[in-house]
């Protein structure tokens, strides 16, 4: 059997978009579940044509997973979006994408850098979605690089793993809930999966599934301390199962944890068949976002403390608490290195 020959990785692909009324709330901030769609998005074009680059069966990337994404400054109607994409690592059936979000103000010209991300794909082949095809091997510019990218290839596949096992229902809303509960803010999206949604396989689009999440956690967090909110970051999501065309998808949030300055949501994406009653609903995806409330000059607010009832809502709360004190470490050990 011949080994497949590494390729130069592909040059890095730039996508550009002027955010509009549409893409933002009211006070004209832009919707976090837009940028997440405009990265998948890029991280689909650039992944689909290395893996085209072989013989055989032609594929497109389908996303699996979307590593911990930070929201480093809040994007603006009128500014433009350059979205660019770069593949970091491959595997034998994956890849890995790295993405950067340029926000520019066309009045000054000033530009910042306003995400950055990290997301795996996997090839699936265009005549028959269930089979993975084999990912081109890319070149290294160092064997570190190549052991840093294997690293973290082994450590999303573990941590996926780990999500998988640990799946959990969804609790119904209480009746009349209590301000600054859980019930009071927890809401739920229903969609029916339309073919703009989906690939040429008649699945959604990652980002569709991601821009519906980030819009239900907005509801929750607003729903929490009534003010302007935006997203702040993203823990890693996960895409456990694949949502047809045809699908009725259930997209839940509810809060976790709450610090002074900071919400975390756990959003579930659940699907079941229109169509085929006897299929049985299934969770699809998962993630936790993290939401802040700004003042009118984009100013942190301090937020309501939530009030915990029950066992597993104090559970949830110690882990998301966990979770916050591990991520507030990372971010003060990251800014004691670049001084």
């Amino acid at each position: 059997m011949s080994v497949p020959q590494a390729l130069e990785a592909a040059s890095p692909l730039q996508i550009c978009r002027l955010m509009r009324p549409d893409d933002a709330n009211i006070v004209g901030n832009v919707h976090g579940g837009m940028i997440l769609k405009m990265i998948e998005e890029a991280g689909c074009i650039i992944g689909t044509r290395h893996c085209n680059t072989q013989n055989g069966d032609r594929c497109m990337a389908a996303l699996v997973r979307v590593e911990k994404t930070e929201f480093l400054f809040p994007m603006f109607i009128g500014e433009v979006a350059h979205v660019t994409a770069e593949i970091t690592y491959t595997s034998k059936h994956s890849l890995e994408v790295q993405v950067k979000v340029i926000a520019e103000n066309l009045l000054t010209g000033a530009k910042k850098l306003a995400n950055k991300a990290a997301l795996w794909y996997v090839p699936c082949s265009l005549q028959n979605v269930e089979k993975i095809m084999d990912v081109p091997p890319i070149k290294y510019a160092t064997e570190e690089e190549e052991e840093q990218g294997r690293k973290r290839y082994e450590a999303q596949k573990l941590e996926r793993m780990e999500t998988k096992a640990r799946i959990e229902e969804v609790v119904l809303l209480l009746p009349n809930p209590e301000q600054h509960t859980v019930g009071y803010s927890q809401s739920s999206l229903i969609h029916l999966v339309a073919p703009s949604d989906c690939t040429l396989h008649n699945y959604v689009h990652g980002g569709v599934t991601m821009k519906l999440m980030d819009e239900v956690a907005g509801i929750v967090a607003f729903r929490h301390c009534n003010t302007n909110i935006v997203t702040a970051s993203v823990e890693a999501i996960n895409f456990h199962r694949k949502i047809n065309k045809g699908c009725v998808v259930t997209v839940t949030g509810r809060l976790t944890f709450v610090s002074n300055k900071s919400m975390e949501i756990e959003v579930l994406v659940d699907a079941s068949s229109l169509m085929e009653a006897k299929k049985q609903k299934y969770r699809a995806v998962s993630a936790f976002f993290t939401f802040i409330s700004l003042d009118k000059d984009n100013k942190p607010l301090p937020v309501p403390a939530l009030k915990i009832e029950g066992e597993e809502e104090q559970r949830r709360f110690e882990e998301g608490k966990a979770r916050y004190l591990q991520n507030k470490a990372k971010r003060l050990a990251n800014k004691e290195r670049q001084q």
